[in-house]
């Protein structure tokens, strides 16, 4: 079993919770946890983040090492944002123990090479971290600010979100990340969910690959920006829903 701390909540059928950046798997998915009522939600803190000790490097062909190892059973893979990029890593490399795949607007940028609105966004992106502020928390206000978050830190920062604004710091863009689209397609047949929070054309056109190249199912989900899962009972429906019809 990797060496990352992950929290267990309620029975059921299990649900892997994938966290993106900033906030850690607790916070990130604090609003799921009424679907404990049905669900075995296995929350992931992801390399690096709090409580798990700090790293060097943010990295999602890492992580997808690291969720990969957590499939020791055949689970429902949910991912938002960065961690939407390491479950579809994941999800390809290991299709026999995933009963359904679930990203929250994943910023898999290299799905949409030609797309011009796009490549502006990666290259603001670029820009952010090569001559971004150094310190952590301006880091993490400019970075609030740039995706379209509506996640507002305490000032201070407390000790975890300190301790996860250094791991964003030096993170490792997902605009380098290779989705194997084919692989996901062919050779992984469980059932895929896309959502996206109706907000930006950027994560919209990569969600708009998804659905057409997955066979994916979509659902908008709007009034919390880039953290779709933050609507609370929204967007539980909708995971709900997906989730119960898998047979």
């Amino acid at each position: 079993m990797p060496g990352i701390h992950v929290e267990h909540w309620g029975d059921g059928p299990p649900v892997l919770l994938v966290h993106g950046s900033i906030t850690g798997g607790a916070g990130t998915w604090s609003a799921q946890r009424p679907l404990a009522e049905h669900w075995r939600l296995m929350v992931v803190d992801r390399r690096g983040y709090f409580p798990n000790p700090l790293a060097e490097v943010e990295d999602f062909e890492v992580d997808a090492g690291d969720v990969a190892e957590l499939l020791t059973e055949p689970v429902h893979l949910v991912g938002h944002s960065y961690g939407g990029v390491v479950a579809l890593l994941a999800a390809a490399d290991h299709p026999a123990m995933v009963r359904s795949l679930t990203v929250n607007e994943p910023p898999a940028f290299g799905l949409v090479p030609d797309d011009p609105v796009v490549g502006d966004y990666v290259r603001g992106m670029r820009e952010l971290w090569d001559h971004g502020p150094a310190d952590p928390t301006a880091f993490l206000h400019a970075f609030i600010a740039y995706v379209g978050s509506t996640f507002t830190p305490p000032d201070p920062l407390s000790p975890d979100l300190l301790q996860n604004a250094h791991m964003l710091r030096h993170e490792r863009l997902t605009d380098e990340a290779r989705i194997p689209l084919a692989a996901l397609r062919r050779q992984a047949p469980f059932p895929k969910l896309v959502v996206s929070g109706g907000h930006s054309r950027v994560f919209d056109a990569v969600c708009d690959v998804l659905e057409r190249d997955l066979g994916a199912q979509r659902a908008v989900v709007p009034g919390a920006g880039h953290s779709v899962q933050r609507t609370g009972v929204p967007y539980n429906e909708v995971l709900h829903r997906f989730l119960s019809a898998v047979v």
